[in-house]
């Protein structure tokens, strides 16, 4: 996990400053890095700083630009085609925010995340699906109509910022995407007559 560090707008671009606190990757100039899910472009570091710019568009559909600096966010390197994939595939697309309905420990379930989403992100949510929160790649236990629930394990609790989350907060979500590819080609697919 780092921290948000500084946030400072130059004209349409908005430059975030993430401490590292003590994150051992060293990423280059150029490099992917996921911050609470989203897929920035390092471009400046120092050794205990990296710094990022958003347009306009990461800045309004994440939550990215409005977290208050010295919130804790999830770091994540890009992944190479050589890297072992232990979750589904994260792209740091954010689609839409979702909203925190619950987070806590509940009788014989275990510890529960639940999230409402936008409807256009709930077509994409199935029981055993993949869904990405704030960079997390997960299970999603139940859902319903635009409502999601998650069972997170105490190493993700321990490990991330999600823990941390309470009722009303924003979460970036980025649906899995083979669901989305899939959907989009039965969309284009004209339906088979005769």
């Amino acid at each position: 996990m780092g921290t948000i560090h500084d946030r400072t707008d130059e004209g349409n671009v908005t430059r975030l400053t993430i401490a590292k606190n003590g994150w051992t990757h060293d990423p280059d100039h150029g490099d992917s890095i996921a911050v609470n899910g989203c897929c920035l472009t390092v471009v400046e570091k120092t050794e205990d700083h990296l710094e990022f710019d958003m347009v306009r568009t990461t800045s309004t559909t994440t939550t990215l630009a409005t977290l208050p600096t010295g919130s804790a966010v999830n770091l994540e390197h890009a992944a190479t085609p050589t890297t072992l994939l232990g979750g589904h595939l994260v792209q740091g697309h954010v689609e839409s925010t979702g909203t925190v309905l619950e987070n806590r420990e509940e009788d014989g379930r275990g510890w529960i995340l639940s999230v409402e989403t936008s409807e256009e992100l709930a077509r994409f949510l199935i029981k055993k699906g993949s869904i990405t929160v704030d960079g997390v790649s997960l299970t999603i236990a139940e859902t319903a109509d635009q409502r999601l629930e998650i069972a997170l394990i105490p190493e993700t609790l321990e490990r991330t910022t999600l823990s941390e989350l309470q009722k009303g907060d924003l979460v970036n979500l980025e649906a899995d995407c083979l669901a989305k590819m899939v959907s989009a080609l039965l969309e284009r697919t004209p339906p088979v007559t005769g």
